[in-house]
């Protein structure tokens, strides 16, 4: 293999690494912003830090840790708004 088809590979999969780096960033920051309902927003501002931190390996962490188990997602019979507040139509 020579020099040029060497650094071209290196190249291409370098690129392929970062796109699949900012997906998983936009993926783990759009989740958490819209599907997390119910997580503190401390918690929120700290898996946003971590997807920043650790790309590939915080989105990992992630889905292993809350995707998972689903604690914060709402159920599809859940209200947004709890009985007590107000039904304003």
């Amino acid at each position: 293999m020579n020099e040029t088809a060497f650094f071209g590979t290196v190249y291409l999969f370098s690129i392929l690494l970062m796109m699949l780096q900012l997906g998983a960033l936009v993926w783990v920051i759009y989740d958490v912003f819209t599907k997390q309902k119910r997580m503190p927003d401390v918690e929120k501002i700290l898996w946003v830090v971590v997807a920043f931190l650790f790309t590939i390996l915080g989105a990992l962490v992630y889905y292993i840790v809350v995707k998972r188990s689903g604690k914060y997602e709402e159920k599809p019979g859940e209200e947004e708004n709890p009985k007590d507040t107000p039904q304003v139509y």
